[in-house]
């Protein structure tokens, strides 16, 4: 519960910190096999929903914010501008 918790990490801040730890590797997997159509939003979005499952664990976000946080624009096929450009060869 949040109200166990000292300290939380906000929306953004995991946000970012998935960019940053997950995108690079979902990019580079979508190249490798190769996915028609355009992003694998399904990958993506169940990336999202373990990342964020494992913050809820970890303490670093309350289970309000595990059940209310919405996927982010990159699981809704928008690649972020803070990957490295190789990963849009």
């Amino acid at each position: 519960m949040a109200k166990n918790l000292k300290t939380v990490i906000t929306r953004d801040q995991a946000i970012a910190r998935f960019i940053e730890g997950y995108a690079p590797g979902i990019l580079e997997a979508e190249r490798k096999y190769d996915h028609v159509g355009g992003p694998d939003l399904p990958m993506r979005r169940e990336a999202w929903n373990n990342y964020v499952d494992a913050l809820c664990k970890d303490g670093e976000i309350s289970d309000w914010q595990q059940a209310w946080w919405n996927h982010p624009p990159f699981s809704d096929g928008e690649n972020p501008k803070s990957v490295p450009k190789i990963f849009f060869a």
